[in-house]
């Protein structure tokens, strides 16, 4: 039986929603699937509460669905905070966020050294099987951090999912899907409709995609959550996004602005959706989960390297894949990416691969199956160094 610790896990939300979708996720499974006790460090609370409602950005500590939930104050200078906390038994510094100075003193004097994790990004790169769970001495106190890396291959972390996923994903059917839609206002599909959902970056190509879309001979749903990307693809198409919910026409297109979703809402429009652009971390592992096509907006960064960890995937991911579907996705990943010009013969090759690559997803879901999940593989880490 798992012996209940105490956890805390710190966050920082760098890219809005990545990061703190990722500790979001692990801190509740951590609290329901394995009983632990869990203190989530927050440095942006007002962008957390997008994901969960229930949240009030102006209290310093609540327990939201069984996760303590307290603010972190990024000021370096502000070591109040932190003077009077205990240190937990498991400390996560989830991607490379940096734990304040007063905390790592106070784990340095606690009589039985805590376990330090450092939680690292997701990547497919071959390298990560080699680092993963390999220790980092501090350079200063006797502690050592292990530095852990989810993965989708074997000795690697393994993914975030909740037990009995994939099950409420195959009984979630037309009926249900129905009944989700109308309590989150999203418009009946049309016939012959293909519904898209869209969460992406900036640098995204969006005017090309919206160019694309518009010009198809079938009718298109692009859902798109309220925000930046919702407000610019309004622009585009002559419209004001004065709200958190807004629908607009073109030619074959039809844009839907809705609210943001809460985690497990937000799974099901992955479910629902014909084809699903997703971003960052945590969305791109939830559309592998759903099985449906997807397209995946890498976090760029300046030095380029974030080409390797897309390469590094698509690699793994189209491995099984016929020669010329695996082109055909590499081409849109690319396009979408910004490697190449994103035209309406790469989008339309795409979608004529649409059900052969459902039916590979499913493959792909089995192969992810064979690891264990990223929560109880750190529950067992912890036990085993206890």
């Amino acid at each position: 039986m798992t012996k209940t610790l105490r956890w805390d896990i710190f966050c920082t939300v760098i890219d809005n929603f990545g990061d703190i979708g990722v500790c979001w996720r692990l801190a509740r499974q951590l609290v329901h699937e394995h009983r632990q006790m869990v203190r989530l460090w927050i440095d942006d609370l007002d962008c957390f509460k997008l994901m969960a409602p229930t949240v009030d950005p102006d209290l310093s500590c609540q327990i939201i669905q069984g996760v303590q939930i307290c603010r972190w104050s990024r000021n370096l200078n502000d070591t109040s905070a932190f003077a009077a906390v205990e240190p937990a038994q498991v400390i996560i510094e989830a991607f490379a966020c940096t734990l304040p100075e007063i905390y790592v003193i106070s784990m340095s004097r606690m009589a039985r050294q805590p376990i330090w994790i450092d939680l690292e990004y997701l990547s497919a790169e071959s390298w990560v099987a080699q680092y993963h769970a390999l220790p980092s001495p501090h350079p200063r106190f006797a502690l050592a951090k292990t530095c852990y890396f989810p993965g989708f291959v074997a000795n690697t972390g393994g993914l975030l999912r909740e037990k009995g996923l994939q099950e409420q994903r195959q009984v979630f059917d037309q009926s249900a899907e129905q009944i989700f839609f109308r309590h989150q206002g999203i418009l009946e599909r049309k016939s012959d409709q293909i519904r898209i959902s869209l969460f992406c970056y900036e640098s995204a190509p969006i005017e090309s995609l919206i160019k694309v879309l518009s010009h198809l001979l079938y009718p298109v749903l692009l859902i798109v959550p309220h925000g930046r990307i919702a407000e610019k693809i309004a622009v585009l198409l002559g419209a004001v996004c004065e709200c958190e919910s807004l629908v607009i026409e073109s030619e074959a297109l039809t844009v839907q602005i809705i609210p943001f979703l809460e985690q497990s809402n937000y799974d099901r429009l992955l479910w629902s959706s014909d084809i699903n652009f997703v971003r960052g971390e945590d969305s791109f592992v939830r559309a592998q989960w759903a099985g449906k096509p997807f397209i995946w907006d890498i976090y760029p960064q300046s030095d380029g390297v974030h080409w390797d960890k897309l390469e590094a995937f698509l690699e793994l991911y189209t491995e099984s894949m016929p020669m010329s579907t695996a082109k055909t996705v590499c081409e849109l990943w690319h396009a979408w990416n910004g490697g190449i010009p994103l035209d309406s013969a790469t989008w339309v090759n795409f979608l004529s691969f649409q059900k052969s690559l459902a039916q590979h997803n499913e493959s792909w879901i089995a192969q992810l199956l064979q690891r264990q999940d990223l929560t109880s593989g750190l529950v067992q880490f912890v036990e085993n160094r206890l």
